[in-house]
């Protein structure tokens, strides 16, 4: 057995640093810093001239919102929910109680097609991890039985929360780096930040007017899901809005010649198994990217594009393990292909 993991690739940014005195101002360079959270590249740019003290406070945020939500450290609200499960209710921060709340309307307007306690099969495979590993059917099949969103009690009064039964896990991994993406977007706007752009490695939301392209929307590459993170096949025109991508060769595990990806079906237990390799999702809230996402892996492509088509909020571009694109109508008109190895298939 072997571990195999995705490498994100990392795009230095030139610092450009000017004079103040000019409020108002956006530059053509941004203010930039990366660091490695939550175990991916995060990447914070600023273009408004005088806000490169923001830079800070929003890798500030994120390591604090990071710390509540990640279920891999002991002191997390997550972690403590999932130990306290069958015994006792756990009263958590707003934020922590906001984004449950999220997940909770999710898993239940979705049918559990989005299953916000899937914790006991992520955490069986734990793949992504250096201890991932194939778990073998009984325990798969004794893990399902803890999974169900029903058996959640949310107090908003208390702002608590409690697992009915010993055993249920949380886990927000599906959407909490949408979630962050978000309250880092309201923090930037709080401090009169007008243009930027937010990456979470997988969550990117681009703010305001490309001033490279004389005020002009950004030019958004959709990310290659079978190669490195940074590499596109195409690029669409946005402005103020989140790009999700989620893939299939992010984060994988290997057993016995055959791969495993990290994104799981919570009706049997192992990875979706369909013919998406990765689809990007445009939508004005991050977080809303992120649901979504993991609702199309779990409908396919022919369904996913239906749902995605049958909401006016968010489009979607699809990509099959056989290379071809899959655009929804909002797309078809805004979309670029620049890689030869990929075709669009018109429906």
């Amino acid at each position: 057995m072997k571990i195999i993991r995705h490498l994100l690739g990392v795009v230095g940014v030139l610092v450009f640093l000017s004079a103040c005195g000019n409020e108002g101002k956006v530059n053509t360079q941004a203010y930039n810093d990366t660091e490695f959270l939550m175990g991916t590249y995060v990447s914070l740019s600023i273009y408004d001239d005088g806000k490169e003290d923001v830079i800070e406070e929003g890798f500030a945020l994120v390591r604090d919102l990071a710390d509540k939500i990640t279920g891999e450290t002991t002191e997390s609200e997550i972690s403590k929910i999932n130990k306290a499960a069958g015994q006792e209710p756990v009263v958590v921060s707003e934020e922590v109680y906001e984004l449950i709340s999220i997940a909770a309307d999710y898993s239940d307007s979705l049918d559990g097609q989005f299953n916000y306690t899937i914790g006991p099969i992520t955490n069986l495979w734990r793949i992504g991890f250096d201890d991932a590993r194939k778990p073998s059917q009984a325990e798969i099949d004794e893990a399902l039985q803890k999974i169900d969103f029903n058996k959640v009690v949310l107090n908003d009064e208390e702002r608590s929360v409690y697992f009915e039964e010993p055993g249920m896990e949380m886990d927000l991994g599906a959407i909490a780096k949408g979630y962050i993406t978000d309250e880092v977007k309201a923090l930037f706007e709080s401090e009169n930040v007008t243009t930027a752009i937010i990456d979470l490695g997988g969550n990117v939301f681009v703010m305001g007017a490309s001033p490279v392209r004389d005020g002009d929307v950004w030019n958004v590459g959709i990310q290659d899901p079978f190669a490195e993170r940074g590499e596109s096949i195409g690029s669409t025109q946005q402005s103020n809005r989140s790009i999700v991508t989620s893939g299939i060769y992010e984060r994988f595990l290997e057993v016995d010649g055959e791969v495993y990806h990290h994104l799981m079906n919570p009706e049997t237990g192992y990875p979706f198994d369909n013919e998406i390799a990765g689809v990007s999702i445009i939508s004005e809230k991050s977080v809303d990217g992120d649901a979504t996402s993991t609702l199309v892996f779990a409908l396919g492509v022919e369904e996913g594009l239906d749902y995605v088509n049958g909401r006016n909020d968010i489009e979607a571009v699809f990509v099959t393990k056989d290379k071809e694109v899959y655009l929804s109508d909002g797309l078809k008109d805004n979309f670029e292909l620049r890689n030869e190895d990929y075709k669009i298939v018109e429906e």
